[in-house]
């Protein structure tokens, strides 16, 4: 089992890092919110009371931060702190230029790095059932892979350095793109007067099918686990879907890629965070295309 460091204790870290205890590693924590600190201290995690206490004695450091900025200025504490050779990896989700940098950090101080955002929320990141989409080299994501299956199902080395991240923009613009889509399609069918679950039942087993529908469908009943069955309550909050798709528009613009669906989404769950819904769930936004405004 291995010496690990957790840095950024929040929705998500905070039970990747339980998970980790649960398979038998060693874990220290280091969060700047206390409340978080000590909820994971509570599933048997070690709390540091800085970045350096945490990350001293670790094999291998986690992080799991808001922004690519955070990653960065976290990654020079944590560089300083830890020994050649042991393993970096960032599982925030942030922009693919920064992901970069932050490889080129580690390299330059003799220590093996991998950018591996997830996917699955909340709740997969509780179960242990994340998608970890994984950059880096060969010899990083073999040594990464044990420590990844503790907290996820598919862990996929998507290549080198900032491929991981840039898997997860594309990823995450595609559900934006397709939450939007199936928004629309309950929203018609509602005028049409069909009921919800008789459009569930066709769409669910024909072309329309989509994990949006299918695993996240945006209305109560035909999925008894989506949000929808719990007054939108997150689940993936809008506000962060806001943040990764205006991050697919930054990939889009600064490569010339042309993402005119991206865009839109983008603009969308612009308007509705600015109504007030940033921590709702992004399937809420439902409410908005019906015409409802809270």
């Amino acid at each position: 089992m291995a010496r690990i460091a957790f840095i950024g204790l929040g929705n998500m870290g905070g039970p990747m890092a339980a998970n980790l205890v649960k398979a038998g590693h060693e874990v220290t924590g280091f969060d700047l919110a206390a409340p978080v600190l000590q909820a994971a201290e509570e599933h048997g995690v070690k709390a540091a009371s800085h970045i350096s206490q945490a990350v001293s004695n670790a094999e291998i450091v986690v992080t799991m931060l808001p922004q690519g900025k955070h990653v960065l200025s976290a990654w020079t504490d944590i560089l300083r702190s830890i020994a050649a050779g042991a393993l970096v990896i960032d599982s925030s989700t942030i922009d693919v230029d920064s992901a970069r940098k932050a490889h080129v950090m580690a390299s330059k101080a003799g220590c093996l790095s991998l950018d591996a955002p997830v996917s699955g929320g909340t709740g997969g990141a509780a179960s242990g059932t994340l998608t970890f989409m994984a950059g880096g080299s060969d010899e990083a994501f073999a040594k990464a892979k044990p420590v990844l299956e503790a907290m996820g199902r598919k862990i996929v080395h998507c290549g080198d350095a900032g491929a991981g991240q840039a898997a997860k923009i594309c990823n995450n613009m595609i559900l934006g793109i397709s939450m939007i889509g199936v928004c629309e399609a309950f929203a018609l069918g509602e005028k049409l007067g069909l009921s919800h679950q008789a459009l569930f039942d066709v769409a669910s087993t024909s072309s329309g099918q989509c994990w949006s529908i299918s695993t996240y469908c945006p209305v109560p009943g035909p999925v008894p686990t989506s949000p929808a069955n719990n007054d939108y309550k997150p689940g993936f909050a809008a506000a962060l879907m806001l943040k990764d798709l205006r991050l697919s528009q930054e990939a889009a613009l600064s490569t010339g890629a042309s993402t005119p669906l991206g865009a839109e989404a983008s603009q969308l769950y612009a308007l509705f965070e600015k109504q007030g819904n940033g921590a709702r769930d992004f399937s809420a936004i439902i409410e908005m295309l019906r015409g409802k405004t809270e």
